[in-house]
């Protein structure tokens, strides 16, 4: 058996239809007992980026599925599966099909691939449950053999990765990125064997619509900000040739009817985000290649109004932009406050995708865009998201906490040269210690189900059947005294007068510090410590 675009692309769609089924499975193999895990959720989302691509060769298929994995790419896991998948696509190109042999020096250039991608790589995640199936499977004479005997060596691997990381051996679970990729391997296979891949449906609920401020744009009113205006246009043989019409042809003409443009191909569908004053024009003209598969256009004043970010939409290019990722209204609030030009929403268990990323780079319109990703699973993405963005320099401030992003964002001199800048920054984050109190959903041998667990990088310090307690242990155990500045978070959980008390009682044990408290907002922890 030979591998084909059309077969490539049931592969994938088996993959993701097996995911799909998993991946709560794959969220629980958390760490910590408490409910952040994302690992399957940012698996599933990447690799179904990648599922409705298109072409006639496996050449493009691969280079298609490739690119719709880059833009939907989720956390570490997602980054490192997309780069997996590009890794293939490179191995293919110039193919139209490929025999095993091809296949084998594919899933090579592919692990590869994976290791290129992560600045420091570390064993007993994904990339050494991948490296060793695909060692397992070397020589296999057939694709079918390859996937038994690939499948089987992960397998195998999976389970040794406690032994190569404490905090899995601690935690009693195995990898979750090797587990998302051991189950994508299995629906592949099945995908192989000719069972049809099903996507399972979202259960997601859908997202509220925005509140209007009809008041924004009256009778009197004069468009100034134009419409922004977003769609998926799938290309149509009745009209183009999908196969070899040149899509520079629209990007052309767009950048004409407006600016802000995002503009990417996804096999046969276009992709487009733009700002203009006639998006009728727009719509009118795109239906010449093809038809809609969704549109959005959305009156810019109003989202100006509701934004209160005219003056900074008026201006031209500026020197220096920020953007930065937050959850909870609190945060977002204050890294606005801060000078934050554009809050992209995400955090632990809603890592944003590249492609939020480049929209947000798109925003802030400047010469230089500093990034603050503010959660150790989001570094990745935001470096992949700044090699493709060409518009302006992107610096990416590796921030692994919202306490790190938080002071370094305070230490922000805007005067200084930029390698002067980012190592400020970059040793303002490291000065930080970040602390997090959440309550443990299952137990384990360091916390019970329904207590409060505080922990500080892979390391619990505390349980506690009281929250405010888990709170006061995790600050001694931290030292938090040693500090000048305690901030104190307060998650979407947390009463609020509760969370005065606590910081009195903080300032009482810790007279030599100043202690902070904010209205994060944020889920998941009940409280985050941010000690400097």
């Amino acid at each position: 058996m030979n591998l084909d675009a059309e077969l490539y692309l049931n592969l994938i769609r088996g993959g993701a239809a097996r995911l799909a089924q998993n991946r709560q499975e794959i969220n629980d193999l958390n760490v910590f007992p408490i409910p952040d895990g994302d690992t399957g959720d940012n698996m599933y989302m990447t690799i179904e980026a990648g599922s409705e691509a298109g072409g006639n060769t496996l050449e493009e298929m691969a280079d298609a599925v490739s690119k719709g994995m880059l833009l939907g790419a989720r956390g570490n896991s997602g980054v490192i599966l997309s780069r997996i998948f590009a890794g293939m696509g490179k191995a293919f190109k110039g193919l139209k099909q490929a025999d095993y042999r091809q296949f084998n020096a594919a899933m090579k250039a592919a692990v590869e691939e994976a290791y290129h991608a992560v600045s420091q790589p570390v064993e007993g995640t994904i990339l050494t449950v991948l490296r060793e199936g695909v060692a397992a499977a070397e020589g296999s004479a057939s694709i079918e053999e390859f996937f038994d005997l690939w499948i089987a060596g992960m397998d195998l691997s999976l389970q040794h990765t406690p032994e190569l990381l404490d905090v899995l051996k601690k935690a009693g679970v195995v990898d979750s990125g090797g587990a998302g990729l051991l189950c994508i391997a299995e629906g592949m296979r099945d995908a192989l064997h000719g069972k049809s891949p099903v996507l399972a449906a979202e259960t997601d609920q859908p997202a509220q619509a925005p509140k209007i401020d009809f008041n924004a744009f009256t009778e009197d009113s004069v468009l100034e900000y134009g419409y922004c205006t977003e769609f998926l246009l799938r290309l149509q043989r009745s009209k183009v040739d999908p196969g070899s019409f040149d899509e520079s042809v629209i990007h052309d003409w767009l950048e004409q009817q407006g600016d802000s443009l995002v503009f990417f191909r996804d096999g046969s569908i276009i992709k487009v985000h733009v700002h203009t004053q006639d998006p009728g024009a727009v719509l009118s003209k795109c239906r010449e290649w093809g038809e809609f598969l969704t549109i959005k256009v959305e009156n810019m004043t109003l989202q100006h109004h509701g934004n209160h970010m005219d003056e900074r939409f008026k201006r031209s290019c500026k020197a220096i932009g920020i953007v930065t990722v937050a959850a909870g209204k609190g945060l977002t609030a204050s890294f606005k406050d801060m000078g934050a030009d554009a809050v992209i929403e995400g955090g632990q268990t809603m890592n944003p995708s590249v492609e939020k990323f480049l929209e947000a780079f798109e925003q802030v319109d400047a010469e230089t865009v500093l990034v603050f990703p503010n959660n150790s699973n989001i570094i990745l993405t935001a470096r992949q998201a700044a090699d493709i963005y060409e518009k302006a320099r992107i610096v990416v401030i590796p921030t692994h906490t919202l306490g790190e992003g938080y002071y370094a964002m305070a230490n922000l001199q805007p005067d200084l040269p930029i390698e002067e800048l980012t190592q400020t920054l970059e040793e303002a984050a490291k000065a930080v210690t970040t602390g997090f109190v959440s309550k443990a959903i299952r137990d384990t041998a360091d916390a019970r189900t329904g207590e409060y667990i505080g922990f500080s990088g892979k390391d619990v310090l505390c349980c506690r059947p009281e929250r405010t307690e888990a709170v006061k242990t995790l600050a001694e155990k931290l030292q938090a005294g040693n500090s000048d500045i305690i901030l104190l978070l307060r998650g979407a959980d947390a009463p609020s007068e509760e969370a005065s008390a606590l910081q009195q009682e903080l300032q009482k044990n810790c007279p030599m510090s100043e202690v902070i408290l904010m209205d994060g907002g944020q889920p998941v922890y009940d409280y985050i410590l941010a000690l400097c």
